[in-house]
C-alpha cells in the first residue's frame, strides 16, 4: 500500500495505516475548502498534502493545513487539546 519508511511504526504492517475515507477530498483540493472532521486518529497520507482540515479538539475545530512533513503522522497531533498554562500576574508586582 504505502512504503513503511513514510509511516510510523505504531501499527502493525499487515494492517496498514488507519485512515478515514473523506468523500469530498477532490472538491476540497479544487476549491480549497476545509474538510471538517472528528477523526483525530486518521493517518495523514501523501494525497492529503495541500488540503485544509478542521480537526476537532474537544471544544472547537482547529484549522490544519497539511504539508509534506506531516505525512505519516496523525491529524490529532496538530490540533492541541489543552491550553497553555499562564500564571496570573497580581497588581502588586
Amino acid at each position: 500500500m504505502y512504503p513503511s519508511a513514510i509511516l510510523r511504526s505504531g501499527r502493525s504492517a499487515w494492517k496498514g495505516p488507519f485512515f478515514v475515507a473523506f468523500p469530498n477530498i477532490r472538491e476540497a483540493l479544487a476549491n480549497n475548502t476545509p474538510i471538517k472532521t472528528d477523526a483525530r486518529s486518521c493517518t495523514i497520507l501523501p494525497n492529503f498534502v495541500g488540503i485544509r482540515f478542521l480537526v476537532h479538539n474537544g471544544k472547537d475545530y482547529v484549522p490544519v493545513t497539511v504539508t509534506q512533513d506531516m505525512v505519516g503522522h496523525k491529524l490529532g497531533e496538530f490540533s492541541h487539546t489543552r491550553k497553555r498554562f499562564v500564571y496570573k500576574h497580581t497588581k502588586n508586582k
